[in-house]
């Protein structure tokens, strides 16, 4: 079973054009976050994009970069056109790392790739406690739910579950991590679905799969890396890393 690491990369964003090439300490970021996940256990990792900057950035660097259809609703379907080209066979996992998580390390990456251990597990993510609670009721900031094993029972914008009873003991709200994992068929099966009614509400692709009854597995980590939406997180991020 081969581990294969796809990081798309989209120019165009509403928040924070030309992103990936934001400059980190001196590197662009897709260059960051490219190099501290070809530092991890899997086996390849491509750099996935629209954009001729970006992969004329990636090629600058050294990296592996594959264009892609300008058309991509999500960065799993990116991921899926990339994977397709590959010699991949159905059981081999491709991660879809964020390029805009310049904090990630191989310590996030074998979390995740370690819940394929599970045969049952066809789709994986991870998730961390918030250590701030103003955080939990940002709407750019995702939540999840989890089941006792594991499984992902929602993921919203909105603060949930909803604590009714201030008196009783306190509730873990879990942050959702931008970092997929899934096996090649499951990748190949669910860009085939179409956007779902919770998808389209709550602006989440990952609730389309919920909704088509996959089940989606999470680690849970400690991971408290910054990721980067807007111009005012890259520069809360350079603060609190002087160095990458």
């Amino acid at each position: 079973m081969k581990f294969i690491g796809i990081i798309p990369a989209r120019y165009a964003s509403t928040r924070f054009p030309g992103k990936p090439l934001a400059i980190i300490h001196g590197k662009p970021m897709i260059q960051v976050v490219y190099e501290r996940v070809a530092a991890s256990e899997l086996s390849d990792v491509i750099v996935a994009t629209d954009h001729p900057l970006i992969q004329g950035c990636v090629l600058d660097f050294g990296g592996r970069v594959v264009m892609t259809s300008p058309d991509h609703p999500s960065g799993t379907d990116r991921c899926g056109e990339v994977a397709s080209t590959l010699p991949l066979n159905d059981e081999d996992v491709i991660l879809n790392i964020q390029g805009d998580e310049p904090g990630i390390s191989d310590k996030e990456i074998h979390l995740l790739a370690g819940l394929f251990k599970n045969p049952d597990v066809q789709l994986a993510t991870l998730v961390k406690p918030f250590i701030d609670e103003e955080r939990a009721n940002n709407p750019n900031v995702v939540k999840a739910v989890l089941a006792n094993d594991g499984r992902v029972l929602y993921f919203s914008r909105h603060a949930i579950p909803f604590q009714r009873d201030p008196s009783a003991e306190p509730i873990t709200h879990y942050q959702h991590l931008g970092i997929y994992a899934y096996r090649f068929k499951t990748l190949k099966a669910i860009t085939k679905l179409k956007p779902s009614t919770l998808e389209t509400t709550e602006k989440l692709e990952q609730l389309r799969w919920l909704q088509n009854g996959y089940d989606i597995y999470a680690a849970t980590c400690d991971y408290q890396g910054i990721g980067i939406d807007t111009p005012e997180d890259l520069e809360r991020y350079n603060k609190l890393n002087p160095t990458t």
